[in-house]
């Protein structure tokens, strides 16, 4: 993971961008030149050069090309480009910030998308949790989770469940039958979040589905991971999380989302299956 630290994530960039600058000045090139040969804007390769935008592998590759790089060189440099489109963050980092500037950061990018898809494998979305819910979750329970202001955690996250409200964006979230049965907080507990579920499924603009455990699903649901429109996608990890923007990655989980999404169920029969879970955790408080 060393090559995905931020520390390493800068050194990559700026290395990207000064390698693609010398590269176009050896060449003999001036940026409209190389614009016109990698049919690419003057500005964006200037941005890319001075490191104020980040290329794509894609836009490495048009570039290389425009300037005739050797294979070696070329591959060096495309190998960079794919590790510099990756972003890792550690929960660690954010505690020493806020967590609660997550939550927010979270809502900012929710409010920047139309479309958000969520693939919840293990735990209900933050959008959708209860604020018992919420404290539960952002409780620190393990040996190494670093420790964390909850109650200006849940205050954050409860604050970036607004934007459900902007019926211009469209919100997905698919979970697992594993992720609305294990049990992360006291039965009463459960039993309220997955009624608060039931309540939001009408929402117009949102789409609640389940994986039934009794489905055949030959895909392994490894992670959660969220994406934003066709641009983004936020793969969580136990110990942070990686933000991939190359668009085969991209699409890659869209196809994957739409491959779990086949096999759920939505509308009355998920308010059923939520309900009757739902009882079962009210049968335990008794």
């Amino acid at each position: 993971m060393d090559l995905i630290e931020p520390d390493n994530q800068d050194q990559g960039r700026k290395r990207l961008a000064e390698s693609l600058r010398e590269l176009r000045k050896a060449a003999g090139l001036s940026g409209e030149r190389l614009a016109a040969r990698a049919s690419m804007s003057q500005s964006k390769i200037s941005r890319i050069e001075s490191g104020k935008a980040l290329p794509t592998v894609v836009d490495v590759e048009r570039l290389l090309k425009a300037l005739d790089v050797p294979t070696e060189a070329a591959n060096e440099l495309l190998a960079l480009a794919r590790t510099a489109n990756v972003d890792y963050s550690s929960w660690r980092s954010y505690a020493r910030v806020g967590l609660w500037r997550k939550q927010a950061e979270l809502k900012a990018l929710a409010e920047s998308s139309f479309v958000v898809r969520q693939f919840l494998p293990a735990i209900p979305s933050a959008l959708i949790q209860t604020p018992e819910y919420a404290r539960a979750v952002l409780t620190p329970s393990v040996q190494g989770n670093p420790a964390r202001d909850v109650d200006r955690a849940v205050r954050a996250r409860l604050d970036s469940q607004e934007v459900l409200r902007d019926e211009s964006r469209r919100f997905h979230f698919l979970l697992t039958e594993q992720a609305i049965r294990w049990q992360r907080a006291e039965p009463d507990v459960m039993a309220s979040q997955l009624r608060h579920m039931v309540g939001l499924a009408d929402q117009p603009n949102l789409d609640l589905a389940i994986i039934p455990s009794g489905v055949t699903v030959s895909a392994t649901p490894f992670n959660v991971f969220v994406t934003y429109d066709d641009r983004l996608v936020i793969v969580e990890l136990f110990s942070g999380e990686v933000a991939l923007r190359e668009p085969q990655d991209v699409a890659y989980h869209l196809n994957l989302f739409e491959y779990f999404r086949d096999r759920a169920v939505s509308g009355d029969v998920a308010k059923v299956l939520l309900e009757s879970v739902a009882d079962e955790f009210t049968q335990q408080r008794a």
